[in-house]
């Protein structure tokens, strides 16, 4: 397995930017560590270390210290690798399952130590970048995915998608705005959308 992973220089959420190209390369780097990963390949666990120990390990970092955190995410590997015939891709995808057996892992220590995992609001609300208690785990599980969600599309669909649900404009409203066709629009806010219902439905998958 790959070496520890570094703590994340600040605890924010931030979407850098991606290209189309760059979002055509990256599905299909992670569509073939989906399937290595669940046909058991050699250097699989490596590969899906690679891919999404960053992710893990900064939710871990979120609620436990860097030294737990870091052996929480190797915890979390080991789980699913051994676990890996529970994963159902029709329920959602591979990083959200993965941040969902990382949720219950948290839980645990947590717990362990005394704390109480809280509830918060929706997701959904904001998207700036949140900084939460250090008991809201499932919320920050949840806005971290989204945030990987739109981190992984290019920046016209991802536009679409922040002025469809964070500033409550129609379709049409967007076709006027950015100067693109009707259709456009709605396909572009298609894909952001099964990308978000994916990852957030592999967190919940992994928690039932």
């Amino acid at each position: 397995m790959a070496a520890s992973v570094e703590a994340p220089a600040t605890e924010v959420i931030t979407v850098p930017v991606m290209t189309e190209a760059r979002e055509s390369a990256d599905v299909a780097a992670s569509a073939e560590v989906e399937r290595q990963f669940m046909t058991g390949d050699d250097g699989a666990l490596e590969a899906l270390y690679g891919a999404h120990a960053p992710l893990v390990f900064s939710y871990c970092n979120r609620t436990l210290d860097a030294a737990r955190a870091a052996d929480a995410t190797q915890d979390v590997f080991l789980g699913a690798w051994r676990s890996r015939e529970r994963y159902r891709p029709e329920a959602g995808s591979l990083p959200g399952w993965l941040l969902g057996i990382a949720r219950f892992k948290v839980i645990d220590i947590m717990r362990s130590d005394g704390r109480q995992p809280v509830s918060v609001p929706d997701p959904f609300d904001t998207i700036g970048d949140p900084v939460f208690e250090p008991g809201d785990v499932t919320a920050i599980g949840e806005r971290m995915l989204v945030a990987e969600a739109l981190s992984g599309l290019s920046e016209r669909p991802r536009e679409m998608v922040r002025l469809a649900f964070f500033e409550d404009l129609t379709h049409a409203q967007i076709a006027e705005r950015c100067d693109v066709p009707l259709g456009t629009v709605k396909s572009d806010i298609r894909r952001g959308l099964e990308k978000m219902r994916g990852l957030l439905g592999g967190f919940d998958d992994a928690w039932n």
